[in-house]
Parts: C-alpha cells; sequence; structure tokens
C-alpha cells in the first residue's frame, strides 16, 4: 500500500470512530488527540481497526507511534508491504 493509501483507510477508520469530526482536515503532525474529542477507548477501537483491516499486530509498546497521521502511516507503511 502506498502513505496516500493508508492515510485513506487511517481517515476512514477515524470517521467511523469519530463521526462528529471533520477528519478530512487532520493535520499530520499533530496528536489526533489535539484534533478530534478522542477518548482513550476510542484509540484502542483505532487500533483494533487498524489489526482487523489490515491483519497486523500492534503491540501495546507501540500505541505512542499511532499518535498522529504521519505517525501512524509511518508505522504501517513498512507492515503493509511485507503483506
Amino acid at each position: 500500500m502506498t502513505p496516500a493509501e493508508i492515510r485513506d483507510a487511517i481517515t476512514d477508520i477515524l470517521a467511523t470512530i469519530a463521526p462528529d469530526d471533520n477528519v478530512e482536515e487532520i493535520s499530520d503532525d499533530v496528536e489526533f488527540r489535539e484534533q478530534l474529542e478522542l477518548d482513550s477507548m476510542d484509540f484502542l477501537d483505532i487500533v483494533m481497526e487498524l489489526r482487523k483491516r489490515f491483519r497486523i499486530q500492534v503491540p501495546e509498546e507501540d500505541y505512542p507511534q499511532l499518535v498522529s497521521m504521519s505517525s501512524t502511516v509511518a508505522y504501517l507503511e513498512p507492515r503493509m508491504n511485507e503483506h
């Protein structure tokens, strides 16, 4: 998958989890929690959806790498290319 395809998939996941927020205008380098109304359960929902859609494991110690759009894309890109 390309970074743009990964970004689109993440945007889709965020739109499902935070339907009242405008996820199309998310800044790449600002943490999701600063831009969207997300709590810790929402974050876990994001992780679970990433696991389900991409069939990858995301260890808990890697969660800090999933805090913004750019960091999440950077984390997922090499894992997507392995599939």
